[in-house]
């Protein structure tokens, strides 16, 4: 039996993990799901001071007092930032370390210093304006599979801004690792996650690429559930 805790990304939840969890779940293992502050289940939380620290505690603290260990630590799109930040204060916990279509930040890095100019200008002019948060993106525009799209649009909650802006301060946890795999969508066409992905590859990651959209827990559960226990 492995322990899997899944990290969900921007504007969604533990919601989005709920067919994967229950096919891990069959197999016996133990899945943790973990919603972040501010968004989903927790929407009701959300304030300006939400960012990337407080997600990164949002899951180390449910590690530390559900006792985890060895465990499988699962992050998507934005919550490869979250489990990156874990690492460094529970890398012993972590056996095997999964980034999922996901940003993978360098030390100093935030969200904005990783996106493209086109995407960095919303985030930016939100700012300007005194916005504290960031409205989702549409389920199209992450080529999530068409009968899945209306309940997408209506799981997501807007983000909390400072996510997008805190740099993270990592010292190589991650890399320490011993187990560590990337698995890129490859039907969601998007630079930054290629440059993720190729990094991985010259660091000799395991490597996984999925004909689906960006939210592969929802576009392809069963394929992704038989490849996390095959890292495990």
């Amino acid at each position: 039996m492995a322990t899997f805790v899944l990290v969900h990304g921007a504007w969604h939840g533990a919601w989005c993990w709920r067919r994967v969890a229950r096919l891990l779940a069959k197999n016996g293992h133990e899945v943790f799901t973990p919603t972040l502050t501010g968004v989903g289940e927790r929407s009701h939380l959300l304030n300006p001071s939400i960012n990337v620290e407080t997600h990164i505690l949002d899951v180390v603290n449910e590690m530390k007092w559900q006792e985890l260990k060895n465990v499988v630590l699962v992050g998507h799109s934005y919550g490869g930032m979250v489990i990156s930040g874990v690492a460094e204060k529970m890398e012993k916990a972590i056996g095997s370390f999964v980034m999922l279509d996901a940003f993978m930040p360098e030390d100093g890095q935030g969200v904005l210093d990783i996106y493209p100019p086109p995407n960095r200008e919303p985030v930016e002019a939100a700012l300007r304006s005194g916005a504290t948060t960031m409205p989702p993106r549409s389920a199209a525009l992450f080529k999530v599979n068409e009968p899945d799209r209306a309940w997408v649009d209506a799981q997501c909650t807007p983000q909390p801004i400072q996510t997008f802006v805190q740099k993270l301060k990592l010292a190589g946890a991650r890399d320490r690792i011993g187990k560590k795999t990337y698995i890129r969508a490859a039907t969601y066409a998007n630079p930054y996650f290629d440059a993720a992905l190729a990094s991985a590859r010259t660091k000799n990651w395991r490597i996984y690429e999925l004909p689906c959209g960006h939210d592969v827990m929802l576009d392809m559960p069963e394929r992704l559930a038989q490849i996390l226990q095959d890292v495990a």
